[in-house]
């Protein structure tokens, strides 16, 4: 395995496994990994020549108030992880490497940005945009994987890929759990003991709304019985409970085939995130 910290580092890596026009597989990720991150990894493992994996905690995807320098990092214990998936080339640069100039030019993810997760955090998903840009220039990939837990950035970056006929395929990891429920994420260390043990009444109250609806076909009544269970069964604050149809992220029809049931709660010091993803004929 081979790590690297700057640009041209990469390219002359990358060029060598280019020579003899292998499948590129390539993991973008903030670092702190965890068995969703390492499944990720095996999936690309699996199905490509070569595997790189990106560590970068992007700060333009963070608000003002938000978590930037608190973010865990523990690049040590990343490598020894990512070595242990049989990573290739990991590539860890710096802000500074990445962002040598103030940047001039930016998206707009438009309609699928203004709902979930991108109501209350305003231009992330245009920092996610600019950096998975950046690097599917930078690494050029046969195939990139992202996580279903973060299933509304998955759909814009798939409506980036599409649109902007990006010369890949974005392929879909399943959302890793605890026995408990609980999504596995890197912000799960913020947890105190009490709200870790309140916070997999998240994923109930999804599954909750998602049996609802499939039932009833009551948004309405799909999200009530979710904010009961998250209001009765925790302390948390509720960001966000949502019903709508993936991965558009418009609003449910009698024509929908597919949804997404999407929740986020604050707890004191972390903020987490989960979803349900299913279609109408109860799958």
């Amino acid at each position: 395995m081979i790590t690297v910290h700057t640009i041209a580092a990469l390219k002359e890596q990358l060029a060598i496994f280019r020579s003899t026009t292998q499948s590129i597989g390539f993991v973008p990720t903030m670092g702190y990994l965890h068995e969703g991150h390492e499944s990720l990894l095996k999936k690309a493992r699996n199905e490509n020549d070569v595997v790189v994996l990106s560590i970068f905690v992007n700060p333009s995807q963070f608000g003002p108030n938000e978590d930037l320098d608190r973010y865990p990092r523990d690049l040590e214990r990343d490598l020894a992880i990512a070595k242990k998936s049989q990573v290739d080339i990991v590539f860890a640069p710096s802000i500074e490497e990445m962002y040598p100039t103030k940047m001039k030019i930016h998206f707009l993810a438009e309609e699928q940005s203004k709902v979930l997760c991108g109501a209350s955090r305003p231009g992330h998903f245009e920092g996610v945009l600019m950096v998975v840009t950046k690097l599917f220039h930078l690494v050029s990939p046969t195939r990139a994987y992202f996580g279903m837990k973060d299933a509304q950035q998955l759909a814009i970056i798939e409506t980036l890929v599409r649109d902007y006929n990006f010369p890949l395929e974005i392929i879909r990891g399943e959302t890793i759990r605890e026995e408990d429920g609980l999504a596995k994420s890197s912000r799960n260390v913020f947890l105190c003991e009490k709200e870790r043990e309140e916070a997999p009444a998240l994923f109930q109250a999804l599954v909750l709304a998602k049996e609802h609806f499939q039932k009833h076909r009551s948004v309405i009544d799909a999200i009530q019985k979710a904010t009961e269970h998250v209001t009765k069964n925790t302390n948390a604050k509720i960001d966000y409970l949502q019903l709508l149809e993936y991965p558009s992220l418009a609003e449910v029809t009698e024509d929908s085939q597919e949804m997404i049931v999407a929740g986020a709660i604050y707890f004191e010091n972390a903020r987490l995130i989960d979803n349900q993803i299913f279609n109408v004929k109860g799958e």
